[in-house]
């Protein structure tokens, strides 16, 4: 290409680049001025946020709580949850899962969800969980097994179909499934209610610590205006990754049965 007069060559602009550079010329400008001292131009203001549909479980959570009461059975309250379809997790589920034990016993045990071993046979606490849990009550003389009220207890959850990978149930899963706790526990007529882990603690005591700070305390649940005597404890499952806690549970399984003894 033939050079014109004007045309730099690669040595002139290196010198005018340096040039610039030791004149203090060290940024690269626009095609037109800018004044720097002018006010901002006014930012649009952002969009209105759009107000958060109503999650699709508060009515039929409200409507399931209207329709729990006329459960007069805790027979009819399993048929009523063979036929709710309404929640999520039955469609991913295998069974239903609602119960076990004595249904006349003073002690219900509630913990939070079915798992895979559960989920098959349609028992709560059937796995390795429920096998230390045998056998933690049998330590105080329980067992579901029992057909004497004092020596039995009655097992339910929260959530009644296992969550897809044993995941952490939804705050609408456990909204569709708390009418019918409520309901149960209304028909069992527990004198005590054991808590297995955070979950059905928080969900029937309305307080929010974990489940170390709120273990061992008797506290009161009030269901449908009845005070009941609550003893949160940690989960068995809980208790088979951190052994070292077994000695925390044994405290609160002698304070169940200085409970029960003195009741």
């Amino acid at each position: 290409m033939d050079q014109t007069p004007n045309d730099m060559t690669p040595h002139d602009a290196a010198e005018a680049l340096r040039w610039l550079s030791e004149m203090g010329a060290d940024e690269i400008i626009g095609e037109s001025p800018v004044n720097r001292l002018a006010a901002p131009a006014p930012r649009p203001a952002p969009a209105a946020p759009r107000a958060a549909p109503a999650p699709a479980a508060a009515p039929v959570a409200a409507a399931q709580g209207a329709a729990a009461a006329q459960y007069r059975t805790l027979e009819e309250i399993r048929q009523a949850l063979e036929g709710f379809d309404a929640c999520p997790l039955k469609k991913t589920a295998t069974k239903l899962c609602f119960a076990d034990g004595n249904p006349s016993a003073r002690v219900m045990l509630v913990g939070e969800a079915p798992g895979r071993e559960e989920d098959i046979e349609g028992r709560p606490f059937v796995g390795r969980s429920g096998q230390l849990l045998d056998r933690m009550l049998a330590a105080i003389g329980l067992s579901r097994m029992a057909q004497d009220r004092e020596s039995a207890v009655f097992i339910t959850n929260v959530i009644f179909w296992r969550p897809p990978g044993n995941r952490t149930p939804t705050e609408a899963e456990t909204q569709m499934c708390l009418p019918f706790l409520t309901r149960t526990i209304e028909l069992q007529k527990p004198d005590v209610i054991v808590c297995l882990g955070a979950t059905p603690a928080h969900r029937l005591t309305g307080r929010s610590d974990g489940i170390l700070k709120l273990r061992g305390k008797w506290v009161t649940a009030n269901v449908s205006g009845r005070n009941i005597p609550l003893l949160p404890t940690l989960h068995p499952a809980y208790l088979l990754r951190q052994p070292a806690q077994k000695r925390l549970a044994w405290r609160d399984l002698l304070s169940l049965r200085q409970m029960l003894d003195a009741h």
